[in-house]
């Protein structure tokens, strides 16, 4: 039976609409239009890195990627409007709450700063791996303390999440939301999916 559910960050927790702000203003489109660049560069599987490369071919993206990473720091006005009452409701149902995503260093200090009633929070820049590596899901059972058929996994991308979850013996949920998450659910897939956190309480059963 599941006890645990634990969270990505980056299109569950967070809109990361700040950072795709940013980098539409470097490479001169608007936000809109970045962001449908980005899904057809995901969709072609080039990522963010090989959207940005095709759309400013000479734009140094490391440099820029320093830069603009105090906006990869959540705020509260990031959060999604359903966290807050979603993580409520699944700790008075008896479930234990982790947070853990491919995040750079500062990330897990400004969610647990935001006090979500996570009972852990870590990101790769803190465990020195990255998903959809097995051992970030090595380090979700070790931070859990619980076997993997215990723990929800709930994640917006088919290829860093819900498959490597899978195969880590956890219970991937996948939660159709941000430039991956909507990208994702246009391919066929077979993954439990929920339409916003409220739904993972009675998908849990």
């Amino acid at each position: 039976m599941t006890r645990w559910v634990v969270f990505d960050v980056g299109g569950v927790l967070v809109d990361e609409a700040r950072v795709w702000r940013g980098w539409a203003e470097l490479v001169g489109l608007s936000e809109q239009a970045f962001r449908a660049a980005l899904g057809a560069g995901i969709r072609a599987g080039k990522g963010i890195g090989g959207t940005v490369r095709e759309l400013a071919p000479g734009l140094d993206i490391r440099a820029h990627r320093q830069r603009l990473a105090e906006l990869e720091i959540p705020r509260e006005e990031d959060l999604y409007p359903d966290v807050r009452q979603a993580l409520a409701e699944l700790r008075a149902a008896g479930f234990a709450i982790g947070i853990a995503g491919n995040q750079p260093h500062g990330v897990a200090e400004a969610l647990a700063a935001l006090d979500l009633g996570a009972d852990f929070v870590a990101t790769s820049a803190q465990w020195g791996v990255s998903k959809p590596d097995a051992g970030f899901f090595a380090r979700v059972r070790e931070a859990a303390g619980a076997a993997p058929d215990r723990i929800a996994y709930v994640g917006d991308r088919l290829d860093n999440d819900v498959a490597p979850a899978r195969a880590a013996g956890m219970r991937p949920l996948f939660l159709p939301r941000g430039p991956w998450g909507e990208a994702h659910d246009e391919t066929p897939h077979v993954a439990e999916r929920v339409e916003s956190l409220l739904d993972i309480r009675a998908a849990l059963g």
